[in-house]
């Protein structure tokens, strides 16, 4: 990556460009989780290069994907036409104006979380859902990269999100990591009831790609212990949850 790709990952993370198992998969919880809103007005709030917003188009409903960088906004609308470039902490819409929500690894890099969650349920109807991708405090890795001695070194550094919260924001201070009680806080006092909580590891489609036999294997282990207590070393939290009346 270049030194302006580096910084830009810092900042908003990288988005999928590639249509794989992963992907396919958080789409069918999506689906899942929206039941009938899946063909009502949907929003993505932070949409990169606009490949879920894609294949929610694909399924009848009306989606509108927002997106704060400007160069990923465009990108974007060679995919799908309702692409708009705006802040999360400052939807352009009116109160109740969608069924569905997707925030998809998104939350992590806004500057105020919990503005940019009171602004998703400001604009849910009563009775429509967010989605919510998050990363999980207890995977063993950082996956979003790490500063050290003032230098951006992207990939996954195993351990950060163990140590102490002060010393593992001055490594990470550009991404947050949410345990359990951190979402319980950010949706503290909202108009809300949480449908789904849980924890999901990765697809691991790199390592698929380099070596199947061993990848698969990997991943089916990993994703059998989201039914066991083990999840909460999974990858992300998977929550849902639905904006009450």
């Amino acid at each position: 990556m270049q030194n302006d790709d580096l910084q830009k990952a810092a900042r908003c993370g990288e988005p999928s460009y590639v249509w794989r198992e992963g992907q396919a998969r958080r789409l069918s919880l999506i689906c899942q989780a929206a039941g009938e809103r899946i063909h009502g007005r949907i929003l993505e709030n932070g949409c990169g290069v606009g490949m879920y917003v894609e294949h929610l188009s694909a399924l009848g409903g009306q989606v509108i994907g927002l997106e704060y960088d400007f160069a990923r906004t465009v990108q974007a609308r060679q995919r799908a036409a309702h692409i708009l470039n705006a802040a999360g902490e400052g939807l352009p819409f009116p109160a109740a104006s969608f069924d569905l929500i997707l925030s998809h690894e998104v939350l992590e890099h806004v500057q105020d979380d919990r503005q940019a969650v009171q602004e998703m349920l400001r604009v849910l109807r009563p009775g429509g859902r967010m989605v919510l991708f998050v990363p999980n405090r207890g995977y063993p890795f950082e996956t979003h990269g790490i500063y050290w001695r003032g230098r951006y070194r992207f990939g996954n550094i195993p351990l950060v999100n163990y140590l102490p919260r002060r010393w593992r924001n001055r490594l990470a201070p550009h991404v947050r990591v949410y345990s359990r009680g951190d979402l319980q806080t950010l949706f503290a006092g909202l108009p809300v009831r949480f449908v789904t909580r849980t924890v999901l590891f990765g697809a691991y489609d790199n390592i698929i790609y380099r070596w199947p036999r061993a990848g698969k294997a990997l991943r089916g282990l990993l994703q059998a212990l989201e039914r066991t207590p083990l999840r909460g070393l999974g990858l992300s939290h998977f929550w849902v949850i639905e904006k009450t009346g």
